[in-house]
């Protein structure tokens, strides 16, 4: 666990957050309950909420917002500004009164290894993102992509197959042993 408040750089990592080794922060982020593997880099003015998970060797670019219920496996880029939503029924009020965590759950979203989703990208609840994938920039992506898939567009339609790529072999779990 780690607890890092740094005003000059406006960096804020609470102290309910995980970091894996060599993990490279840049200012203005804002990170907290959330779990980051080893050699990730975050770029500025990144937030990550609590109950995320961002895996290993993985670059989230500036102004990216990774919401609870996220879950980002190894080596997958995320482009600049790109939003994740986890409420597919987002309210203001329940029951005449300001809605709370009890008044709504979490539709978790998965984005698997070697994913790449590009900028100004919008990831709505409870999709999945297939190994290998590609979401083009500017992409709502409504529904689940499929592994190798180029998806673009809004909503995200499929493209066409990425050409495979070499995916480290070197695991998460490898990784941690390491």
């Amino acid at each position: 666990m780690h607890s890092v408040s740094a005003p000059d750089s406006f960096l804020r990592i609470a102290p309910t957050v995980r970091l894996g080794k060599n993990v490279s922060t840049h200012c203005f982020v804002n990170l907290y309950g959330c779990e980051i593997g080893d050699d990730t880099r975050i770029g500025a003015f990144v937030e990550i909420q609590k109950n995320a998970v961002v895996g290993a060797l993985c670059k989230i670019s500036s102004h990216t917002f990774i919401c609870e219920g996220v879950i980002i496996e190894d080596e997958v880029f995320v482009g600049h500004g790109v939003m994740f939503i986890n409420d597919v029924d987002p309210r203001a009020t329940a029951n005449g009164r300001p809605q709370s965590e009890a008044d709504w759950s979490v539709l978790p979203t998965r984005v698997c290894r070697g994913a790449s989703i590009g900028s100004g990208a919008v990831i709505l609840a409870g999709v999945t993102i297939g190994e290998g994938a590609l979401v083009g920039a500017g992409a709502v992506v409504t529904k689940d992509v499929a592994a190798g898939a180029v998806v673009a567009g809004c909503p995200a339609r499929f493209m066409r197959h990425r050409n495979p790529i070499a995916i480290s072999p070197f695991s998460r779990e490898q990784h941690a042993t390491a």
